[in-house]
């Protein structure tokens, strides 16, 4: 197994995936960034641009920090770009099937040595794990979101996991300047195990007539000091990701506390996914979000 981590393999250009980009580039790390859709890449290598810009202008990176870093960033269409990484990271949707095929894929593309590691926010890392033919090199990296901004990692190790494929993933985090927090592998692990049925509680509260979306994020913004609402961020996160992570809690843990609200399955239904598509429990089409209930 590789001992230091030079050059990294980022599958899937969305939301993580361009943010977990943008700070592998900024620490000086070779990084390949994947996806199936072209437009995809093209969109996210736009928005690390224009990330790394606002870095510029805050003071917070130099205009050369930020040539380089984009200097680092390779985006291709093509799995096989992933052929000589030390590090495959998979920031695909949060979907167990999805993932297993992409790991199908990789496995036999990437070198025997590799370490391959997965950005689920609630998935078994022993069942991704298992999927693979490196069990013992597999491991969880989550990162949370936005990735330039959030300084948390949560690192998980499977069943399977040895100690010499933690320890480069944790050196491979402080490289980034993040801390690391070390969880179980249990459903959700740790942030979301607790950030989630928050947000599903603020959900019922909503379908029960308790208070409208803006009163509800009004009393957690200055009741509770939380920098956004719940239901606010409930939209940034992705309200098929929240869904998602409320179903792999309510399957893994048999308690009917995780069942997800109803109404957020409707919304999910509707395609109604927060702010990617610019409809959740709130409209973001106009200059200002609008609450839509």
């Amino acid at each position: 197994m590789v001992s230091e981590i030079k050059k990294i393999g980022i599958i899937g250009a969305g939301q993580m995936g361009n943010g977990i980009a943008h700070v592998c580039g900024l620490s000086n790390y070779d990084v390949i960034l994947n996806d199936i859709s072209q437009e995809n890449l093209d969109k996210a290598m736009a928005t690390i641009q224009g990330n790394l810009a606002r870095q510029v202008a805050s003071g917070k990176v130099s205009e050369e920090t930020k040539n380089n870093a984009l200097d680092k960033i390779k985006a291709n269409v093509a799995l096989e770009s992933l052929a000589d990484v030390d590090l495959v990271i998979e920031a695909a949707t949060e979907n167990e099937d999805v993932k297993r095929k992409i790991f199908a894929a990789v496995t036999p593309i990437i070198r025997p040595d590799a370490i391959i590691a997965s950005n689920t926010s609630s998935i078994s890392i022993t069942r991704l794990a298992a999927s693979t033919d490196r069990a013992e090199h597999f491991i969880g990296i989550h990162f949370m979101n936005p990735v330039p901004m959030m300084k948390l990692i949560e690192l998980v190790r499977g069943i399977a996991t040895d100690e010499s494929t933690f320890a480069v993933a944790k050196q491979f985090a402080d490289n980034l300047g993040k801390t690391v927090a070390v969880s179980e592998d249990f459903p959700a692990f740790m942030v979301n195990r607790i950030l989630l049925p928050m947000i599903n509680e603020a959900i019922y509260t909503l379908y029960e007539g308790v208070g409208t979306v803006e009163a509800i994020d009004t009393a957690l913004r200055l009741g509770a000091n939380h920098p956004m609402g719940p239901l606010q961020l409930a939209d940034f996160i992705g309200l098929d990701t929240c869904l998602s992570i409320m179903q792999v809690l309510y399957d893994g843990l048999a308690d009917t506390k995780y069942r997800p609200c109803p109404l957020l399955v409707k919304y999910v239904e509707a395609g109604w996914l927060g702010r990617k598509t610019q409809r959740g429990f709130y409209d973001y089409r106009g200059e200002t979000p609008i609450p839509t209930r």
